[in-house]
């Protein structure tokens, strides 16, 4: 029912809520921020022989439920926020429904939950920000006081779950408390006086699930009270909408297959909740290929994405995070995962730096065509390789994603090379190569090296596949320190028989336009780059992507 939380920030605790609509069980995923450093608070004293102990007060909690009769459950806690009983938290329960217990003085935050043990009854959840223990002290928690959320989307939609928190800050601590829900049947209520103007934030939200996507709705508050419900209806004006695309991959025969068996409820799970503040996450399932709509709400902020994939037997499953998704009211953000291009991306990246005498480079040469990348990718063999004027100087086996080498001190001109290949596995991209040329020298502290990548961007079906026999443009696009205009050079080629031969395509606006061959066949592309200071790149990426 409710939980008053002292974790650790950004902490996860999973939570099974129901089953979505597009095929999976849901899952509700809440992230609270830990407390603030404990303030010194004023405390009263009373000498006891030779010890001076805190004075402590006993705290009497009546509990009423909605007929104002002992309520069926109910769970109250007690957690000190400032003076001796800072960070002490206590769960006083009595039959009668009348509880007592013993407590320094100080600032204390309250919460109960009342429920009973039909469904559609709900809960009632009553917060008191400001318990001020000074005294012997008598609260009543009366659930005839609250008033219902009532949060529902514009469109027909069955609830999946939904939380509501509480942050209280009072003389430099923070404590929370928080509710979940599985079913929209939530009333709240504030109790006792009001708090300092501002020391009070609250948050709500839930989700719901369509058959082609789902709601988020989410809305922060800030104050000197807890809320005594909340009421809104929104409208499609308020909501923004976030479009996520499954691209079924082609495989080496150039058959379309998915990541499971291509039905509803089993290939992927994206998995959504606010960027900031406490909250309460959940998960939808859809298949592959396939596209999902998620409505949210631009009030929350931004929002974070992850989109897992399950992945071939014994190995672990795949996984996308994307953070700090922007949204406005009245738009759409697009994310396409698991397309063609596969390839080195530097989006968010330093790419390589120099710290010292130590390369560390941070190059993911397996992120998908909208440039997210894998935490657990798939390939069969991997090689890097760092040369110093033209002596291989490490060699080690995996990618460049945190790579770490150390180098004689002084200038020198380097080569980093590495391969990635994926003969088993399904996709497009079988193999990636890339070399980058630059000088460097010892430095004072961490300096970013100067390497690029290219990216390739083509409009590709559902099934990541394009139309033989026609022409497709291709966007080309640099990362890295050549962007911006610092480009000196740059040749893209295409080959049809997986790198042996290539032809070179002219680089117009951004683009160049691949002559699509006959179906079933795979498109393999390299780019050769000169940044105005004289580094280098080699790319080379075997069966980008087929034809169909």
């Amino acid at each position: 029912m409710t939980t008053t939380s002292l974790l650790p920030r950004r902490s996860v605790l999973r939570v099974l809520t129901g089953a979505a609509a597009l095929g999976g069980a849901a899952v509700a995923s809440v992230r609270v921020p830990g407390s603030a450093a404990l303030a010194a608070g004023s405390e009263t004293e009373r000498e006891t022989g030779s010890e001076t102990e805190p004075a402590t007060y006993t705290l009497t909690i009546r509990h009423l439920g909605r007929d104002g009769r002992v309520p069926t459950r109910y769970r109250t806690s007690v957690t000190g926020i400032s003076g001796p009983g800072a960070g002490r938290s206590e769960q006083p329960h009595d039959a009668s429904g009348t509880a007592s217990v013993r407590l320094p003085g100080g600032r204390y935050l309250l919460e109960s939950s009342l429920w009973t043990d039909r469904v559609p009854d709900g809960t009632d959840w009553i917060v008191q920000p400001r318990l001020d223990l000074d005294r012997d002290t008598t609260v009543t928690v009366d659930a005839r006081t609250t008033a219902p959320v009532d949060v529902t989307p514009p469109d027909a939609a069955a609830f999946l779950t939904g939380g509501m928190f509480i942050e209280v800050v009072h003389e430099g601590a923070t404590r929370m408390a928080s509710i979940v829900k599985a079913t929209p049947t939530l009333r709240t209520a504030h109790l006792g006086p009001e708090a300092e103007a501002g020391s009070v934030r609250q948050w709500y939200d839930s989700y719901w699930t369509t058959r082609t996507g789902g709601f988020a709705l989410g809305r922060t508050f800030s104050g000197t009270r807890a809320l005594t419900g909340l009421t809104h209806h929104f409208t499609a004006g308020e909501l923004a909408a976030l479009e996520l695309r499954a691209v079924a991959r082609p495989d080496a025969g150039g058959a379309v297959t998915g990541t499971g068996t291509g039905t509803a409820g089993i290939d992927l799970s994206p998995t959504l909740g606010p960027d900031a503040g406490p909250s309460v996450g959940a998960s939808w399932t859809m298949p592959v290929p396939g596209t999902a709509t998620l409505f949210v709400t631009p009030q929350r902020g931004a929002w974070d994405l992850a989109w897992t994939a399950p992945g071939a037997p014994g190995a672990r499953p795949n996984s996308y995070f994307v953070d700090g998704i922007a949204v406005r009211a009245g738009t759409t953000v697009t994310h396409t995962f698991d397309s063609p291009v596969v390839g080195p991306a530097l989006t968010g990246r330093t790419g390589v730096q120099r710290d010292g005498d130590t390369l560390t480079a941070d190059l993911p040469l397996l992120a998908d065509g909208d440039g997210h990348v894998p935490t657990a990718p798939s390939f069969d063999t991997a090689w890097a390789g760092l040369y110093r004027d033209g002596a291989l100087l490490h060699a080690r086996s995996g990618g460049l994603d945190r790579a770490t080498f150390a180098v004689p001190p002084g200038p020198a001109s380097y080569r980093l090379a590495a391969t990635v290949a994926r003969r088993g596995s399904t996709g497009a991209t079988t193999r990636v190569g890339v070399s980058w040329t630059f000088r460097s020298a010892t430095t004072a502290g961490p300096a970013p090296v100067p390497v690029s990548v290219v990216r390739f961007s083509p409009g590709l079906g559902p099934d990541g596949t394009a139309p033989a026999g026609s022409p497709l443009r291709v966007p080309v696009t640099v990362q890295g320190a050549a962007a911006d205009g610092r480009v000196r050079s740059l040749a893209v080629s295409m080959s049809v028989d997986g790198g042996r031969s290539w032809t070179v395509l002219p680089v117009h606006g951004g683009a160049v336009t691949v002559p699509n061959p006959v179906a079933g066949t795979a498109v393999s592309l390299r780019a050769q780059l000169t940044d105005t200071d004289g580094n280098t790149l080699d790319q080379t990426l075997v069966d980008a992507y087929r034809t169909r």
